[in-house]
């Protein structure tokens, strides 16, 4: 009986550790070669890692959330004996199993997961005494279904959670007619609102913990714990959820760059009105070219063009040597809002490509991100990044730093005001800028000068083209 032992194996340039997402497979599963065998997210993305070789899975290594090592032993197989035959003959195969109708249930590797196990269900309800019975909480859950990508667009398009759907299909595949089923029969999702605890409550202690499940085992389903009661006899009801996958990586760096960047925030006003007009001339030219044009590439533009001006904001601190790292390259990241949490794809080389150029990557970063198909390139090398809300913009806000860059550009709405141009009050179209910086490595009138920079090329754009490299 041979045993062969799957590490983690180095699955990007400076990546030393990943977290285990879910487990596609679990002990007992006979792996043909290139089957799913576990998500692991890393700085990068989430990556879906196949099995190298067929085999019988003896014992899976971590479970869900847990930090694991490059290197450090995953899965062990078994290549050959008795149990191999055993579970071959019974019929037991890994969790990607044929399906005329379904389709592969792996996902694509650098996956941007839409819903994360431990992330998909609400954290605390309010259950009222009198009245209709609240809804029922699902006696069937699993943090981690296995799904093709088809069946998973018909969950999302019917509005169905599926952890809550009971599989019927192969090794515990969700199928679609699981989903039309669960969707004809279960009622529809409440709104869940956040109930504080009152300061006058008769309490309980709150229950145990339960142990985590077994690594490639699914949890149990859980029940709401009754942690408080009220006068009038209704209860507030709480469940614990795993914090993990991609939220606990940005909440890990949202601290790191808060605990660490000494944040100062620099607002003013920014009038667009010939930025605006410059871009509706340029639209249609843009169009046939088969580019839809926004405003973004101008940003981008305009921000390369400060940097070049304060290259100390394209710097990085190296905190290990004590040095202060000027980058010869300007790569702009665009955050960009998906299910999954906030990620930002990058623009590399944003000096040396046109308008339309830097229009292109943009549209295609952005569609691979709420595609959920990111590449782990696209994500990595930013020195500056800029973050924009759009329509939900706001009057201003106070961005944090995607560390270990120094500075970040908040865009927000563009609103119709009242401006004053050679004398006359005219309306205006006029936008916020909100830049936040690292007040370690940048002083207060270095930011101020950056953001007036940026600021000028975009109340007078056409020096963008002049002084375009």
């Amino acid at each position: 009986m041979a045993r062969w032992e799957f590490k983690l194996p180095d699955i990007g340039e400076g990546v030393t550790e990943g977290e285990i997402v879910a487990w596609l497979c679990r002990p007992g599963d006979v792996l043909t070669e290139d089957a799913p065998m576990v998500e692991v997210m890393t700085d990068k993305a989430t990556v879906t890692i196949t099995s190298p070789r067929s085999g019988l899975v003896v014992e899976t290594q971590g479970a869900v959330g847990a930090i694991v090592a490059v290197h450090s032993v995953l899965v062990v197989f078994e290549l050959d004996g008795p149990s191999l035959v055993a579970s071959a003959a019974s019929g037991r195969a890994g969790p990607n199993p044929s399906a005329a109708d379904e389709g592969p249930a792996a996902t694509a590797v650098g996956d941007i997961r839409e819903s994360l196990p431990g992330m998909g269900r609400p954290a605390l309800a309010a259950a009222p005494a009198a009245g209709p019975a609240p809804r029922a909480v699902p006696s069937y859950f699993n943090e981690r279904p296995l799904a093709t990508p088809a069946t998973r667009k018909l969950a999302r398009d019917r509005g169905v959670n599926l952890s809550e759907v009971p599989p019927t299909g192969p090794q515990g595949r969700v199928t679609k007619s699981d989903v039309e089923a669960f969707a004809g029969s279960a009622p529809a999702p409440e709104s869940v609102i956040e109930t504080a605890r009152p300061a006058a409550l008769a309490t309980t202690p709150p229950a145990a913990a339960a142990p985590a499940p077994a690594p490639g085992q699914a949890p149990a389903a859980r029940e709401p714990v009754k942690i408080a009661s009220l006068s009038d006899g209704s209860a507030i009801l709480e469940e614990r959820v795993p914090f993990a996958g991609m939220r606990r990586k940005i909440s890990a760096r949202m601290a790191q760059s808060k605990h660490t960047a000494a944040h100062f925030t620099f607002v003013e006003e920014c009038d667009a009105g010939a930025l605006r007009a410059l871009r509706e001339r340029m639209k249609a030219q843009a169009a046939s070219a088969g580019v839809k044009l926004s405003f973004l590439p101008f940003f981008v533009k305009a921000v390369v063009a400060a940097l070049k001006k304060h290259p100390i904001l394209n710097s990085a601190l190296d905190e290990s040597t004590n040095e202060l790292v000027y980058r010869k390259v300007y790569n702009i990241g665009i955050a960009a809002s998906t299910d999954a949490g906030l990620i930002v794809p990058v623009v590399k080389n944003a000096d040396r490509k046109s308008l339309l150029e830097i229009a292109r990557d943009i549209e295609r970063l952005a569609g691979d991100a709420k595609a959920g198909k990111s590449k782990g390139e696209d994500l990595s090398g930013s020195t500056f990044t800029i973050t924009s809300l759009g329509a939900q913009g706001g009057l201003f806000a106070t961005p944090i730093i995607n560390f270990p860059e120094v500075g970040i550009l908040g865009i927000h709405q563009m609103k119709e005001k009242p401006v004053v141009r050679d004398g006359q009050i005219v309306i205006g179209h006029v936008m916020l800028l909100s830049l936040s910086f690292d007040h370690r490595i940048v002083d207060g009138h270095v930011g101020a000068a950056f953001a007036y920079e940026i600021i000028g090329y975009l109340e007078d754009p056409d020096r963008l083209f002049l002084e375009m490299t």
